[in-house]
């Protein structure tokens, strides 16, 4: 039997549904109810009205036994949503259950940023305009949150982007990716279970950009965040209402540059699963490696091998390592951007074909020219390119020659040449003797150039939907 969702806006109805089909085998999962234009005025009218009223905003105590509560919950449901995950996502069983971990990690984390945040004394007395005054900050919820995701994590995704706005008293309208809207629904639903009034988190399906658009741009929303492609998330932030604050995660084409002393056998093994970890479909996932000359081959074999190791098919088998594409065009156009490759000159060094209308081997392509799509733009593929040099800064230099800006690695034994890439790469965080898609969930995760705006993160997201408001007391016995 199919499930059906409705609305998660309290007092809106939909005649309108969207089916959710499991990216592997095409099965019909669940049917979920969608919004209009009106259903999203309902909503951000509820959440606009919530804030607006401060006398019943939600107090910290509340909030830390609802976090609390929810992560309770997830902890005994902690299988059912990783095979829910896991089948309409495509992520492999065995890494929707880390996700699983992770999101209830997180929820424990909004607690603790919670019990640890406060603020800061401002010196005064230190002229005569000072005198006589004692300052301090608090922090207050900046205002209504609305958060757009993304498929390829959709429950810790979600996690990231609303449990900090309930830690914070933010209401909040959250719209998941519409191919995996199931994570968060069970996420929201766990959360109005743990008794957040079903008010303060609603959940809307949008149908249509200019329905999406709407709950984004309208001057009611607060802060806005975003993960999700370059394309849409640099769109909507220029359509933002005048005041409203933002982060924007995208994605990006991972850079790794391995140098010729390397241990090829402790980082390799790393450097395939993080090229081949949920089918590629990660934004900071291993896409171009720039090898030593002296090993470029034996580095392209060796992550090739890694791959073929992996088990291929139904994400929802405990021995699966690589799933599905999240949708068969995507599987198509991988297929197409590897095929391009090979044509104009790239070697497949193993790999390069689709094995089923929604799989794809674990590839890799040797030396693709520089301007072909797979040296340029974000695969989100099982693919890996591995480019020989010959000179460590021009490695860099190829390295940095995108337009996007995240995650990115250098495999050395050597503490000068690890310290030189860290210096001279672009991008947010460089992994030493590491892959790319490295995470937890309490460092700064950033995107930079077109790979995103502002830090992600549980704390950093925290504090960016609340606002540091100062007190000023003035007494003649200061």
């Amino acid at each position: 039997m199919v499930d059906s969702f409705p609305l998660m806006v309290p007092g809106a109805s939909s005649d309108r549904e969207t089916t959710v089909w499991a990216p592997y085998d095409g099965a019909e999962i669940a049917n979920v109810a969608v919004s209009d234009l009106n259903t999203v005025d309902k909503a951000l009218d509820t959440a606009d009205r919530l804030f607006r009223n401060r006398d019943g905003w939600l107090s910290v105590e509340k909030r830390i036994e609802v976090l609390e509560r929810a992560a309770e919950i997830m902890s005994e449901r902690f299988e059912t949503l990783a095979v829910e995950a896991a089948r309409e996502g495509g992520k492999p069983l065995p890494d929707s259950r880390v996700e699983v971990a992770r999101a209830i990690d997180g929820v424990k984390l909004c607690v603790e940023t919670l019990r640890t945040q406060h603020g800061t004394e401002i010196p005064m007395g230190l002229n005569s305009s000072s005198m006589n005054r004692l300052a301090m900050t608090t922090h207050e919820p900046i205002g209504v949150v609305v958060a757009v995701s993304a498929f390829n994590h959709p429950l810790n995704l979600i996690v990231h982007q609303v449990a900090p706005a309930v830690a914070v008293g933010c209401p909040c309208v959250v719209k998941p990716a519409e191919v995996t809207p199931l994570s968060c629904i069970r996420f929201v639903q766990i959360l109005h279970e743990a008794g957040l009034p079903e008010e303060w988190c609603q959940v809307t399906i949008t149908g249509g950009r200019d329905v999406s658009t709407k709950l984004v741009t309208d001057p009611r929303v607060g802060f806005f965040s975003f993960i999700g492609s370059p394309k849409v998330g640099w769109m909507l932030r220029s359509q933002l209402a005048p005041g409203t604050r933002c982060a924007l995660e995208h994605g990006g084409a991972a850079p790794v540059i391995v140098a010729e002393d390397a241990n090829l056998d402790a980082v390799l093994p790393l450097l395939a699963k993080g090229g081949f970890y949920h089918a590629g479909q990660v934004c900071v996932s291993v896409q171009r490696v720039f090898a030593h000359e002296s090993i470029a081959r034996q580095v392209a074999e060796t992550i090739g091998a890694e791959g073929q190791k992996m088990p291929i098919g139904d994400p929802t088998l405990a021995d699966t390592e690589i799933g599905p594409l999240i949708r068969t065009s995507e599987n198509d156009r991988v297929a197409e951007w590897i095929g391009e490759a090979v044509s104009a000159g790239a070697e497949v060094v193993t790999g390069g074909n689709k094995v089923s209308a929604s799989c794809h081997e674990a590839t890799v392509l040797y030396d693709p020219p520089a301007d072909s799509k797979v040296s340029t733009l974000e695969i989100f593929g099982p693919a890996v390119c591995v480019y020989p040099y010959s000179d460590l800064d021009e490695a860099i230099a190829r390295a940095n020659s995108l337009p996007f800006a995240f995650q990115s690695a250098v495999c050395t034994q050597d503490i000068d040449r690890a310290m030189r890439c860290f210096r001279k790469l672009d991008a947010s965080a460089v992994m030493v003797n590491d892959h790319t898609a490295f995470r937890v969930d309490w460092m700064p995760f950033a995107g930079l150039k077109h790979s995103g705006y502002n830090v992600g993160g549980i704390h950093h997201t925290m504090h960016d939907m609340q606002i540091e408001k100062m007190l000023v007391l003035r007494s003649a016995e200061l």
